[in-house]
């Protein structure tokens, strides 16, 4: 299979240090790399530093009589198939916008008819301005994907919106935006995501090590096919998805009423929360002190949403998790009939480096009719990926 081409175009902005990590990335899953520069952008990395990470010459200067090709631009815009902007200044995004081709860069993608990516990144100053905010708005009506840059630790020494995202952010926001999507077009999908908190006290609670990142990745990818996404999440540190609907809750009994209110219009439902099994007795309303010997909290159930939810179904898809540390297959198959799913992603968390916690998972998918799918490790975006296709065939009736 050819590699897909991808043009990187670095511009001049102090998180261009992270932009080489985005070369590798693509590099290292196989895309063939080339990388175009502005004069700003050479005064913050080496041009050197981005020819060794691609493997490629790198584009500056369109007048460069060393250059092989007579007309760079046209036949570089020729040889894309994905061209990415990172970071993205205020500046290029006005030219992008108004159409200016002053420079390698600015050229060079006005002569791209091929899909545009561009991920921002500044002071939040200069991203809250309205002509910024105008610009973006003229990008993403002739088609150009956007993606924001995240709260986070500036340049200029505080926290505020403008921070570049993570290079395997970048990379999986643009292989869910470029990669062929079943449609999920008029379909309404609840997710859940992270863990549940149960209180003891004011101050103490009882929880588990879920960050979220699984369900939200799911409910990103379900957003991009089309369909109408519901997100109950419990707490996490991750920010809000745009075109997502996002239902914040705290415990189980709060999720489970969540999801509940939704389910009967619902397509499907995928239950990717760490739900607490239990939760205690009673919830003190002042701070518990300590006291000599043994301390005992009782516990009572919590609603079992999933299995609740298998017996109210009518016509709903409904996909269940099984975070497993011993019998993985057994329990997973156990838990798929028990709940009257369709769908089950089991996986292994005693494994250190996958599941809770980690950016990457590896899970084995089983089906109502007794077929297993494995999942190798992969990123949580790829995974989910995977899961939001599987489901689509189902909803499909394949």
């Amino acid at each position: 299979m050819a590699k897909k081409h991808i043009a990187i175009y670095l511009t001049g902005g102090i998180a261009l240090y992270k932009a080489a990590s985005c070369v590798r990335e693509f590099v290292k899953h196989g895309y063939e790399v080339r990388c175009v520069m502005t004069e700003n952008a050479l005064k913050f990395v080496s041009k050197l530093t981005f020819e060794t990470l691609s493997q490629n010459p790198v584009l500056t200067d369109l007048f460069d009589r060393n250059n092989q090709n007579s007309v760079a631009h046209i036949e570089l815009a020729d040889w894309t198939d994905i061209a990415l902007v990172v970071p993205a200044t205020a500046d290029i995004i006005a030219k992008m916008a108004l159409g200016i081709a002053d420079d390698a860069v600015s050229t060079s993608l006005l002569a791209t008819a091929k899909p545009k990516y561009v991920v921002p990144a500044m002071n939040d100053k200069m991203w809250d301005n309205p002509a910024t905010k105008r610009n973006l708005d003229l990008l993403k009506q002739d088609g150009v994907q956007v993606l924001e840059p995240e709260v986070g630790f500036l340049a200029e020494g505080y926290q505020a919106k403008g921070r570049m995202p993570e290079p395997k952010a970048i990379y999986a926001w643009i292989t869910a935006k470029s990669s062929p999507k079943p449609s999920l077009k008029d379909k309404k999908i609840i997710v859940t995501a992270g863990g549940t908190v149960e209180e003891i006290d004011p101050v103490r609670f009882l929880g588990n090590h879920s960050t979220g990142k699984m369900g939200y990745a799911l409910a990103a990818y379900a957003s991009a096919c089309g369909a109408s996404v519901t997100l109950v999440h419990g707490p996490t540190n991750l920010h809000d998805l745009p075109g997502v609907e996002m239902v914040s809750v705290t415990s189980a009994r709060e999720m489970f009423a969540a999801v509940k209110a939704r389910f009967e219009t619902a397509d499907a439902v995928i239950m990717a929360a760490a739900v607490a099994d239990y939760r205690p007795e009673i919830k003190a309303d002042q701070k518990i002190k300590k006291v000599s010997g043994p301390w005992q909290l009782t516990l009572v159930r919590n609603p079992d949403i999933l299995q609740e939810l298998g017996q109210l179904k009518t016509h709903q898809k409904l996909v269940g998790f099984a975070a497993e540390t011993q019998n993985l297959f057994e329990n997973a198959k156990k838990k798929l009939q028990r709940k009257n799913l369709d769908l089950l992603a089991a996986n292994d968390v005693s494994k250190k480096d996958i599941g809770f916690g980690s950016d990457e998972n590896e899970v084995y998918l089983y089906f109502k009719d007794g077929k297993m799918l494995p999942l190798k490790k992969d990123s949580k975006q790829k995974i989910a990926q995977e899961i939001v296709d599987q489901l689509a065939l189902l909803l499909k009736g394949e």
